[in-house]
């Protein structure tokens, strides 16, 4: 497996650069980042190009031709097989090819390039009635043209069929430069281009010689099911399917052509939904009646297993999806749709009719529900992919399809083949169409583990062709599956694809490897590289990874759901820049090569993890988002502890990670530090900070809460005693929400504490990669605080990013001091703490104020939950609208970093701001983190509120 650039690599770099508009890079970073897809494989490009236009592939090829270099084609790079990463020249089109042309919604066709995501398509279609019919799990981030490229399928193929069936004609590009639009040959048209002279002629002729000998073989050869994948599609040039080019080059995994642009057919989508959700004993009872359902117009036949379930249980036991499954140990989601809503559950009747009273069965209507079932299938690839008990699971076995009567007999000889090999899997699916996905726990990280892998896949390759099957339903073939094909079809057919890719790829300059003359499907594993020198061991626990920052970043499996335009919290930096160094995937990638030690080579001294995790808000979106729970905040503070140690460190990193000393230095003199840091000084100080210049530094209060609890009182009240944690926010800068909290906390009869020395959860030395001083804090702080939290007292935190801290990340930094481990268990957040109590203070619904905006924050988002925030601010009068997505952008220290600015305020944009802005006036804006606050007076004429304000005000107690 090439590592490094070939010699020539400055020749060709300067001419693609000094020709193509495009960006093009060959720095180790972006070949690292380039180096995998989702698959197991890996395969180090020399070199990523992006390009703009059409003419700069048309260059990018003629350098790659004239170096001798080959050109793999990527979209999203979520690609499962491996078919998504060259030893070449890698094109992303995603960047800037990602044009919708035209829709023509008469014809009902649609022309796309090739970097086109899937649901922007669908949405620019969806005011026509119609959509694109294959929906793979990916559809918010997959590109048309890697759909094209894998014969993409989706949860709906049972209506709507693969990709090659909706693809009208394609605009391609040849390796020696020639483009041509290619689609349904009729005979006369077959008879002029086979009689020209040049390239275009050349390649019609030996296509249609092709089809002339070896077309018997195909029809034969080939399998009866709608989810044969693999291999090439040569059974659309056969003339009873009108010598259809296009369609015969969907699923050539870019290894005969470049798609330039295309041409797709939609399909009008029934507007309304319903789901039958119909539970069974075991998977192989789902199975069995698949061929039941399939006669009964669903648009959808899924399959879930417990097993898949049990982990969602797990890692999200809040999930909305959970109780909307009737009992059993296997599950098909059966979706029916029409004009009217009448329609589609008359359909969902007919669904549960024909099974009789033989199952549980569930009728869902309501778009929400539906969503959240829909979700745990989509993400069926992530949550398969780490255990309960932390096992790692792998793709390789992922796809492979059967002829849905055959579905039950298959599974039961899958399930003893597993059991044969000593190897565990869950398998989920496309059901109505006989597909199966499964992450097995393969041990990719030992040679003997290795040869087990290779003896499976060739047994398991026999097995499903024993039941008339296809070794891929979906995914393509890939290194993980194209040496498996000469198991599948005869050598007539094997030959008639070498024939096929020649004629289009003589030189073998696209994608080679993939189908034809294959690489070994036990080579190039990216789970193989392991660190050499670089010790992988954290000082951070990372407990769900023993403690391994080397298994903590092979959570990352590629699918890629960072890369969503919307929707949840990560990955806001993404977002804003659109660069793969961003997303989790692409830092998680890095950290990998990193710890593996060959394209980046200097270890915890990289720049180019460091210049990637430096956009990394630490919002730890990823930890709820991402389905395998890769948790970047905390890789990036282990990144920078090594990185920085024994070195200086950024200006921002003294600054801000020891703003809770500065601050408590300043309360000393509050009126004098606000002047001076307000005042003609304040450009100065900020320059010697690290801090941004467009950023006012917040003023200190004039007293802060601990100071006015002191004068307050001696003694405390009666009543249930709790300790309310002045974390360094509330403390300093706003301890009027502190003020407010014990008003209504004592109001509630609550007698409330407080610590009697300052406090301080750690937060911003850990943030900053600081883990000695941040263990050092929280460790303070436990102790501090044991007599109280051993007497029963719960800790009430006002700020989530403190709270969250020490209810998870103090575990993590200090996993064996049990006054730590008391502290987190003590720990509760102020709503989850009042909620229970919300009757004496509710308000009716009929006196319930206008909307009001609430921005989560991101910690809480994705560690502490809000459900007792939302029934709390119901009863306050509150009619709260969340918003569901992104990021305030100010995230702690981020966005008062020097550099960051403006990725600060695009990641504000994303959401926030233009919610705010589009309220009606006085509209109420609630946000319980000190960084939303902060962001929204920065950017907005908003004054927002904390929870505690709004219950303090419901009470009648509140100083304001």
């Amino acid at each position: 497996m090439t590592t490094s650039p070939p010699t020539t690599l400055p020749d060709f770099a300067t001419e693609l650069r000094a020709t193509i508009d495009g960006q093009a890079r060959f720095d180790a970073g972006f070949r690292a980042l380039y180096a995998t897809d989702a698959s197991n494989y890996r395969h180090v490009p020399v070199g990523v190009v992006f390009p703009h236009h059409a003419d700069d592939v048309v260059a990018t090829m003629g350098i790659a031709r004239a170096h001798g270099l080959s050109v793999t084609n990527r979209g999203a790079g979520t690609s499962i097989a491996g078919n998504a990463c060259g030893q070449g020249l890698v094109l992303d089109f995603s960047r800037h090819m990602n044009r919708i042309l035209d829709i023509d919604a008469d014809r009902r066709l649609a022309r796309v390039q090739p970097g086109v995501v899937l649901d922007e398509l669908r949405a620019a279609a969806a005011p026509h009635g119609l959509t694109f019919g294959p929906d793979p799990s990916t559809h918010s981030r997959c590109t048309l043209g890697g759909m094209i490229g894998n014969n993409s399928c989706g949860t709906h193929s049972v209506a709507w069929g693969k990709t090659v069936d909706n693809v009208r004609s394609l605009e391609v590009l040849l390796d020696d430069g020639t483009r041509l639009e290619v689609g349904p040959t009729p005979p006369e048209e077959m008879e002029a281009l086979c009689a020209r002279g040049d390239r275009v002629g050349r390649l019609y002729r030996s296509l249609r010689e092709l089809i002339g000998e070896a077309g018997d073989d195909i029809r034969a050869g080939f399998p009866d099911l709608t989810r044969r994948v693999s291999g090439y599609n040569l059974d659309q040039l056969l003339p009873e399917n009108e010598f259809h080019l296009a369609r015969a080059l969907v699923g050539t995994e870019g290894s005969c052509a470049t798609v330039l642009s295309a041409t797709v057919e939609l399909v009008p989508s029934p507007p309304k939904r319903a789901m039958v959700v119909l539970g069974f004993a075991d998977t192989y009872a789902a199975a069995d009646e698949v061929t039941r359902l399939r006669d009964l117009e669903a648009l959808a036949i899924e399959g879930l297993s417990a097993e898949l379930v049990e982990v969602v249980s797990h890692r999200n036991p809040e999930s909305p999806a959970l109780p909307l499954l009737p009992g059993g140990r296997s599950w098909l989601l059966v979706e029916t749709g029409g004009n009217t809503t009448e329609e589609a559950e008359s359909g969902a009747r007919r669904i549960v009719e024909a099974l009789g009273d033989r199952v549980e069965t569930v009728t869902h209507t309501d778009p929400a529900r539906m969503a959240a079932l829909w979700k745990i299938r989509e993400e069926g690839s992530g949550y398969s992919t780490r255990m309960i008990d932390g096992s790692e699971r792998w793709s390789g076995w992922e796809d492979a399809a059967v002829p849905p009567e055959n579905l039950g007999a298959y599974l039961r000889e899958f399930d003893s083949l597993l059991e044969r090999f000593g190897r565990r899997g869950i398998t989920y699916g496309h059901y109505g169409d006989g597909c199966i996905h499964v992450r097995i726990d393969f041990d990719l990280l030992s040679e003997s583990g290795v040869a087990n892998y290779r003896a499976f896949l060739e047994t398991a390759a026999d097995l499903v062709v024993a039941h008339g099957g296809s070794v891929s339903g979906e995914h393509g073939d890939g290194q993980a599956r194209s040496e498996l094909l000469k198991r599948m079809y005869s050598s007539e057919v094997i030959a008639a694809f070498e024939r096929f890719k020649d004629a289009f790829d003589p030189a073998d300059r696209h994608n080679p490897g993939q189908i034809v003359r294959p690489r070994p499907v036990d080579a190039d594993l990216r789970v193989l590289v392991s660190p050499p020198e670089i010790p992988s061991r954290t000082t951070l626990a990372l407990h769900d990874d023993g403690g391994d920052l080397a298994s903590a970043t092979r959570r990352c499996v590629g699918i890629g759901k960072c890369l969503n335009p919307s929707g949840g919290v990560m990955c806001p930096s993404y977002r804003a820049t659109k660069d793969e160094k961003h997303s989790t995937r692409g830092r998680a990638h890095l950290l990998f090569e990193m710890l593996g030690g060959e394209t980046i080579t200097d270890g915890w001294r990289s720049t180019e993890v460091r210049d990637a995790l430096d956009l990394c808000l630490s919002c730890k979106g990823c930890k709820t988002d991402c389905p395998t729970g890769v948790d970047m905040a905390t890789y990036k503070a282990e990144f920078l502890h090594h990185h920085y140690r024994h070195r200086m460190r950024p200006l921002s990193h003294y600054s801000m990670g020891f703003l809770p000393l500065w601050l408590t230095a300043g309360q000393y003199a509050p009126g004098l530090a606000n002047r001076v840091l307000g005042g003609r000084l304040a450009p100065l100080l900020k320059r010697m900070g690290g801090i941004a210049p467009q950023r006012d530094l917040p003023a200190l209060a004039e007293t802060s809460l601990r100071a006015w609890w002191k004068r307050r009182r001696s003694g405390s009240r009666g009543g249930r005693p709790v300790v309310l944690f002045p974390d360094t926010f509330t403390n300093h800068f706003e301890p009027g929400i502190g003020r407010d909290a014990v008003a209504a906390l004592e109001a509630l009869d609550q007698s409330v504490r407080m610590p009697a020395a300052p406090v301080c959860c750690g937060l911003t030395w850990a943030s900053t990669g600081q883990l000695d001083i941040a263990r050092t804090m929280v460790r303070r702080t436990a102790r501090l605080l044991r007599p109280q939290v051993r007497s029963g007292m719960p800790v009430l935190g006002l700020e989530p990013s403190c709270t969250a801290f020490l209810r998870n990340d103090a575990l993590e930094l200090a996993p064996h001091d049990p006054d730590v481990a008391a502290l987190a268990e003590a720990t509760k957040t102020f709503a989850e703490w009042v909620e229970p109590t919300r009757q004496q203070w509710q308000r009716t619904e009929e006196n319930f104020d206008a909307e009001a905006l609430v921005q989560v924050h991101c910690h809480q988002y994705s560690e502490l939950g809000f459900e007792p925030d939302r029934r709390a601010l119901e009863a306050t009068g509150v009619a709260p609208r969340v918003l569901d997505s992104g990021c305030c952008g100010l995230a702690g220290n981020f966005g008062f970093e020097r550099g960051h600015y403006d990725v600060s305020m695009a990641c504000a944009e994303d959401t926030l701001l233009p919610a705010v802005r589009a309220a009606e006036p006085g509209t109420d804006v609630v946000a319980d983190g000190f960084s939303c606050r902060t962001q929204l007076r920065h950017a907005t004429e908003a004054e927002p509120l904390h929870l505690a304000t709004l219950v303090a005000r419901s009470l009648g107690v509140a100083e304001s």
